[in-house]
């Protein structure tokens, strides 16, 4: 073949790639279209055809690359560049306000403030990641610090551009690294579709489109994922220069919709307080008429270098909320309640519920949260009772409609004893409201234990779920974590759960985490009140296991983050005889956290704030750039803080702060020149 024939056949290729991606542009985006079915079949074939002849031309972005049929082997942790953050919800218009107010008090006194409105989809949270504006990653929310690589399924999602359309505006999106954050949602049409088909084929129904979508994403087969029409629904861009960073999210909307994205259809800058309530108040009586389910809007801070200021406190940043619809609520029968011994040893009573319907998933128990609580509300078993989901996912009993007895229901009465293991419970406190069972060899604990050890924001061992644990707890093949260790394919054989295969992929499960990363492995070991940010803290600031468990209540309270109750538990912890044999069982059992890497550099010891925008790069690089020469970055200033690095539109109370400490004040490019860039 001539190379005049292949330059006009890729010349060609190039053109019905552009003009295919319009097409698709104007069908899945703007609900509209220039041309038939027909005419975009013929162009699509014709692509089809070239690349077959010229199959070194094929790339990620042809529209023929979207639908990849096969089966996946799995899917791999993948940080995130930058954490995805959950939002603190709201219920009514005093939490609103009490929120502005709060927010009000951190910024200078007068300034104006803009907020910007758009309805929270009841989907899967999904990081998009283009590089030079082609698609190249899919990852799920996960635990906010990492997801899952989602990729293949994404790519099969029609509404996903493979390419950002270029236009002036968002030309500077195209070259380098661009983050598309949004939901992954399924119509609700599209759910009762496929819902009718699986009901003529016989099949079981799925309960809900949030839940379904999020299923189907987390298939290993891709050509079934193409066969459920998902969308993707933006509602954030991120890049790696805040040069570009658009400077409201009024703006940023603008820009992904000009990208090639839906999703902010309904969303609207709105200037008052009694516009945010408004807003809420228009979807309230109209979301049933939307094409998804929402569960209540996002309100933000429309300015981002505010928003930005404003900071996170925790794993929630200070300028938004989730103002939530009030639950769905509906009525059903308390059959009995029971009492679940969680892994740190909380008595909950729970009830269990004739099954029924709310929010589109089946409800067959509800917490009580304690017996004080159950005694306050005067629940009883036989009560008709009114079940709610907290924040459309908790499921909860409310009350009991006291009028409907018939004066056969009988008073609970919390047990003195665990039921699990008879240790007599115990409060720790007088004024505390859990029970407690105080054995730590208590038969449900340790499942707990175990299944939280074992769990994805742990060290995530595939086969270590609830039924595999109870069958090993209950064969005594393990009694602990420690123990999972231990077992080998001759024992899972023993059990009527294993085959071969499968008692293979679970040893070789184990052995894989043998040596998990210091965060993940105090996470997992469960110790109360150590969430997952705080074991990265933990394991950031002292390296290495052994330090972090001959540490004092003091030295634990020189992480930020930590307060007492946290300090004090990882004290008793540590000092705690049956922690110190699991501890010991593990080392036996070959079983070393990664040690995090100490970090030495021209920095080690001086500590930075920043406050304000900076435009040579973002908050995050600078933090990256200053722990990789050994200093330390703070959020907040300190009596220790070093240099408070001052940017643009920098509000009055950090500098204040600052001078009044004595600490540094230094400019951007102070920071540049420190940092050797």
């Amino acid at each position: 073949m001539s190379k005049v024939v292949k330059s006009q056949s890729a010349d060609r290729i190039v053109a019905l790639k552009k003009l295919l991606a319009e097409y698709d542009y104007e069908y899945y985006i703007r609900d509209d279209t220039s041309v038939s079915d027909a005419i975009y079949d013929g162009l699509k074939t014709e692509l089809k055809n070239l690349e077959v002849q010229h199959p070194e031309l094929v790339t990620a972005d042809s529209p023929t690359q979207r639908l990849v049929g096969g089966i996946l082997e799995g899917f791999t942790s993948v940080p995130h560049s930058v954490r995805m953050i959950s939002i603190n919800d709201v219920f009514d218009e005093a939490e609103v306000d009490a929120w502005l107010t709060r927010i009000k008090k951190l910024l200078p006194a007068g300034q104006e403030l803009s907020y910007f409105g758009d309805v929270k989809k009841d989907g899967l949270a999904c990081a998009i990641v283009y590089q030079d504006g082609i698609f190249t990653q899919a990852i799920t929310r996960g635990d906010g610090q990492q997801g899952e690589d989602v990729t293949a399924n994404v790519r099969t999602i029609a509404s996903v551009p493979l390419r950002l359309r270029e236009t002036a505006a968002t030309k500077p999106f195209v070259t380098g690294r661009t983050e598309i954050r949004g939901e992954i949602v399924m119509y609700k049409k599209d759910f009762d579709a496929l819902n009718s088909q699986r009901l003529k084929e016989g099949l079981p129904l799925f309960a809900n489109p949030r839940n379904t979508a999020a299923g189907t994403i987390r298939q290993l087969d891709t050509s079934l994922v193409a066969q459920r029409t998902l969308h993707f629904l933006a509602y954030d861009v991120i890049t790696q220069s805040q040069n570009i960073d658009p400077a409201s999210n009024e703006l940023a909307y603008k820009l992904m919709a000009e990208m090639g994205f839906s999703g902010g259809e309904y969303a609207k800058k709105l200037d008052s307080v009694q516009s945010i309530h408004d807003y809420f108040a228009h979807w309230n009586t109209e979301r049933e008429t939307l094409p998804y389910n929402i569960d209540g809007l996002v309100i933000k801070i429309d300015d981002r270098a505010t928003y930005q200021r404003l900071g996170i406190v925790g794993k929630t940043p200070r300028g938004a909320i989730a103002y939530k619809y009030p639950a769905e609520q509906t009525t059903t029968t308390v059959k009995d309640i029971f009492i679940s011994i969680g892994r740190t040893g909380a008595a909950t009573p729970v009830a269990i519920l004739t099954p029924v319907v709310i929010a589109g998933s089946t409800v067959q128990m509800a917490t009580l949260h304690n017996a004080g609580e159950i005694e306050r509300k005067d629940i009883r078993v036989g009560d008709t009772v009114v079940v709610r989901k907290a924040g459309d996912i908790i499921p909860e009993v409310v009350e009991p409609l006291i009028k409907l007895r018939k004066g056969t229901e009988q008073v609970f009465i919390m047990p003195t004893h665990c039921p699990e293991c008879e240790t007599k419970l115990e409060k720790q406190k007088v004024d505390d409201a859990i029970w407690r069972c105080p054995n730590t060899k208590c038969p449900a604990r340790s499942q707990r234990h175990i299944e939280h050890f074992a769990s994805k924001g742990a060290l995530d061992i595939e086969g270590m779920g609830e039924k595999n644990v109870a069958a090993l707890l209950d064969a005594k093949l393990i009694s602990d974590q420690a123990d999972i260790y231990t077992l080998t394919v001759e024992q899972l054989l023993t059990l009527d759960r294993f085959a071969k295969v499968s008692a293979q992929k679970l040893i070789d499960a184990i052995r894989d985490k043998k040596t998990p990363t210091l965060a993940r492995f105090v996470f997992g070991l469960g110790i109360r009140h150590v969430g997952a940010q705080t074991a990265i803290d933990l394991a950031n600031h002292f390296h290495t296991l052994e330090a972090i468990g001959q540490a004092t209540e003091d030295e634990y309270l020189t992480i930020e983050g930590v307060g007492e109750i946290v300090a004090e538990a990882l004290v008793a912890w540590f000092a705690d005889p049956h922690s110190k044999t699991l501890l010991t069982k593990f080392e036996t059992y070959g079983v070393h956290p990664i040690p995090v890497e100490k970090v030495g550099g021209p920095l080690l010891g001086q500590k930075f704030v920043v406050t304000g925008t900076l435009h040579t790069m973002s908050r995050d690089q600078a933090a990256d750039q200053i722990r990789a020469l050994g200093g330390t970055f703070q959020s907040s200033i300190g009596k220790d803080t070093t240099f408070l690095v001052v940017g643009d539109n920098v509000g009055a109370s950090k500098l204040a702060k600052a001078s009044k400490l004595g600490t540094k004040q230094i400019s951007e490019s102070d920071l540049q020149r420190i940092l050797g860039i």
